[in-house]
């Protein structure tokens, strides 16, 4: 933080503790003021250091649109560029149960700050647009309604499921008879296919009559208003900028979305949330069909199949991370924040809170847009959150893998709790939070340190925040370094060790049973099938089977496999299985042999080439059985390698590529002496 610079501290009317010379440390601000009424008659202390100071930090966010007013005032007088920042200390820590431990209030409000205080590094954005083309769906009576309200300011069609005798024609839209079949894309970019489509015949008296229906009509559109009592077009409806799907009997809601939709007419950035490394995605390779959960898990349809990876629409994608989350080879990785900045988040607050106290602090993450208003409520008119916990707001929950939870637990926090939000897809949250308890069950601590949390109000919140935290885990500074793969195996690792280190009577098995659908495993190769094809070996996406360049062999890397089954599908003789686990051992980082065989030595080079038994299975299947083996020696040819049975049979007595002794090459004296 920069020396012209001075923090502003508000006790929010002597209603809650602060340590304001431990924030003035940790911010590095030249000085700092603390006031009890910032917002009401003590305003002309914040105008003063806007006035001498380049940066002003606030400890209240409840306000910040009054302080900016004040800072964008003093800027466009001045003609200055003063920077404000704000930050709530107050509702997440500050406002606690009466009696509350003021020492761990303190270590909490600076773990907060110190967070606040980190740089976030910019999402990268690109501009998407919208010319206000806006298709409603729906019945005649509510479609109709709602075309009419905004076809002033959008050029609308109007899709009518039902077709009712009494439309009358309107020349502000267009009205068509359909049912929407499929939906993709987001603002400025849908794609749409209705079936039983038909235009509106504008002419004649009397009904009126639609043309000539048809199936599969493909068209697009700016804006989606579903107005329908059908499912919806998208899995996750909320997540898809520009498509409002809303209950045809809420009129109050319907008002609501109307007045946002008819904002959208214009130029948008829109966040590149996630970048794709084709090289690292195991999707499918030669056909089969490998890892899909990307493709699962999306809940925009922003991610399909391209043949041997997958391809990722930005300008669909709505940024949750889910795919991200849950990628077991880090094809695709989250910019928004970039994964590495969320583990700093994570270090910082578990860091700041233990440099005063000896007491771990618990961790709540929670969805910004409803978690931040429900811990407001519960701090203000409840109990707020215990001293020891710790909030910590990001975009979306489904963002949040099981290496981010184990990794707050490996950081010092004793409990994590994840608070859904009504908008949450469970199907991410769940799967990851089963591998990561089966990683702490596997090194024997209690599973329940992390759990996934489901109030709907501030009263319920209550009972889900207020019990005793689990007793800390002894482990050393941990350095969080690497991919996310990286990062769940030293979890693992150091659990493992502070397991040990305590001389539980509990045996601690270093090799940790998994779900089905985790990404770390083995894979076991059934000898007596295998007949060492190496096809297993030529597609594996990630290296972890390979061969030996000098024999018949598979060896396997257990570090690199990410269990998407590619080897299991390509093995011919179904030899393969996987096995989801998780193998703390540091032999997991060399390649170890799978089966192995005698190569068999060319009988006419003796150099060795395919594997021995199958080599001499062929043999005996052939010879004198096989028509075109019996009374010949042509069994030979199959115990020469490629070279010398090319050269057998070409010099063979029989050969059909003989033609006798080349003619001699007749020249100019030959045709003078004729």
């Amino acid at each position: 933080m920069s020396k012209n610079c001075q923090l502003l501290v508000c006790d929010c009317v002597k209603s809650m503790s602060v340590d304001e010379k431990n924030l003035l440390e940790i911010s590095q601000s030249e000085s700092v003021i603390k006031t009890p009424n910032l917002c009401g008659d003590e305003i002309n202390i914040l105008e003063k250091s806007l006035q001498n100071f380049d940066q002003v930090i606030v400890t209240c966010q409840q306000q910040s649109v009054q302080f900016n007013d004040v800072k964008d005032e003093i800027n466009q007088h001045a003609g200055t560029n003063k920077n404000l920042k704000t930050i709530d200390i107050r509702d997440r820590a500050g406002w606690s149960f009466d009696g509350a431990n003021e020492n761990l209030i303190n270590a909490k409000q600076g773990a907060l700050f110190t967070e606040a205080l980190l740089n976030q590094p910019l999402t990268p954005v690109r501009d998407l647009v919208s010319s206000g083309i806006c298709l409603v769906i729906g019945e005649t009576d509510i479609a109709v309604y709602v075309a009419e309200r905004i076809s002033s300011m959008l050029s609308v069609t109007c899709l009518l499921s039902d077709i009712s005798d009494y439309i009358i024609p309107n020349a502000n839209f267009d009205i068509a008879a359909g049912n929407l079949r499929s939906a993709s894309g987001t603002i400025g970019n849908f794609a749409v296919v209705v079936d039983d489509y038909a235009p509106l015949n504008m002419g004649g008296r009397g009904s009126l009559k639609f043309g000539e229906f048809i199936n599969g009509a493909k068209s697009s559109c700016d804006l989606i208003f579903d107005l329908t009592t059908q499912t919806s077009l998208f899995a996750s409806p909320e997540k898809v900028d520009g498509y409002f799907k809303i209950d045809p009997t809420n009129n109050l809601e319907i008002e609501k979305k109307l007045f946002d939709l008819v904002q959208l007419i214009g130029s948008f950035e829109k966040p590149l949330y996630v970048k794709l490394n084709e090289s690292l995605c195991a999707h499918s390779r030669a056909s089969k069909i490998g890892c899909t959960k990307c493709i699962d898990v999306c809940p925009a349809g922003a991610i399909q199949a391209a043949g041997d990876f997958v391809n990722v629409s930005n300008d669909i994608c709505a940024g949750c991370g889910s795919c991200a989350a849950v990628c077991p080879s880090g094809a695709i990785s989250f910019d928004d924040p970039p994964f590495e900045f969320l583990l700093k988040r994570i270090q910082s607050l578990s860091e700041t809170f233990q440099k005063t106290t000896n007491i771990p602090p618990q961790l709540l993450i929670y969805e910004t847009e409803f978690g931040q208003e429900l811990i407001m409520l519960f701090a203000r008119y409840g109990r707020g959150l215990p001293p020891t916990m710790i909030p910590m707001s990001v975009a979306h929950i489904e963002g949040i893998g099981h290496t981010e939870l184990l990794a707050a637990i490996t950081t010092g926090f004793s409990d994590v709790l994840v608070l859904k939000s009504p908008k949450t897809n469970s199907l991410t949250i769940n799967s990851e939070l089963s591998i990561a308890r089966a990683i702490l069950e596997g090194t024997n601590q209690d599973p329940n340190r992390i759990r996934v949390i489901d109030p709907r109000d501030p009263n319920e919140l209550d009972k889900f925040v207020y019990y005793p935290p689990s007793p800390p885990i002894s482990t050393d500074a941990v350095l969080l370094l690497g991919g996310r793969r990286d990062i769940t195996r030293i979890s693992a690792q150091k659990l493992f060790e502070s397991e040990l280190s305590d001389h539980s009577e509990k045996s601690c098995n270093p090799i940790i049973a998994l779900p089905k659908h985790s990404p770390y495993g083995e894979i076991l190769v059934n000898s007596d099938a295998c007949t060492l094809c190496l096809a297993c070996a030529s597609l594996c996406p990630t290296g972890a089977i390979g061969d030996h360049s000098d024999r018949p062999e598979i060896n396997f890397t257990e570090n690199a496999c990410i269990q998407c089954g590619i080897c299991a599908s390509t093995c011919p003789e179904d030899a393969i299985s996987l096995i989801p686990r998780l193998n703390t051992n540091k032999d997991v980082l060399t390649a170890r042999v799978l089966n192995y065989e005698e190569p068999f030595n060319c009988i006419s080079c003796n150099r060795p080439f395919g594997v021995k038994s199958t080599i001499e299975r062929i043999v005996k299947q052939l010879e004198g059985k096989h028509w075109m083996y019996k009374n010949s020696d042509k069994t030979k040819l199959v115990k020469m390698c490629d070279d010398c049975r090319v050269n057998a049979q070409y010099h063979h007595e029989n050969s059909p590529f003989k033609f006798g002794e080349k003619p001699r090459t007749r020249t100019t004296d030959d045709y003078l002496d004729s």
